[in-house]
């Protein structure tokens, strides 16, 4: 299997074949997940056998020009989980918040008074 010259995220291509480590074919890439503008890199969405799955980041061996390897062997490729969306933010309430006593608050105007960080 000749995967070609090892590539970046950033230039694999959907519909590319995705592997696992013990060179079965499981699927194509559907869909690369990252956040290109901080370099990072979250992992890919698979198509493979009429539905989609998850791959982590953590779970990509190697990305080369004609294909992606997996860590994973070909049983683990097939308990890959469904893509679900990730929150777009995060809410707290007061309720999540933990409190400060007055002494806390002493020490930390203590500390800017006199300079002691």
């Amino acid at each position: 299997m000749d995967l070609g010259p090892p590539a970046s995220y950033l230039t694999l291509a959907e519909g590319t074949e995705v592997y696992s480590a013990d060179g079965e074919a499981i699927g194509r890439v559907y869909h690369v997940l990252a956040a290109e503008e901080e370099d990072i890199f979250d992992g890919i969405v698979i198509e493979a056998g009429g539905g989609h799955r998850f791959a982590d980041a953590a779970q990509v061996e190697e990305i080369y020009d004609r294909g992606v390897v997996l860590r994973l062997d070909s049983a683990a490729c097939e308990t890959l989980p469904e893509p679900s969306e990730n929150p777009a933010a995060l809410a707290a309430d007061p309720d999540d918040t933990v409190g400060e006593d007055l002494g806390d608050k002493l020490r930390r105007a203590w500390r800017r008074i006199s300079g002691d960080y």
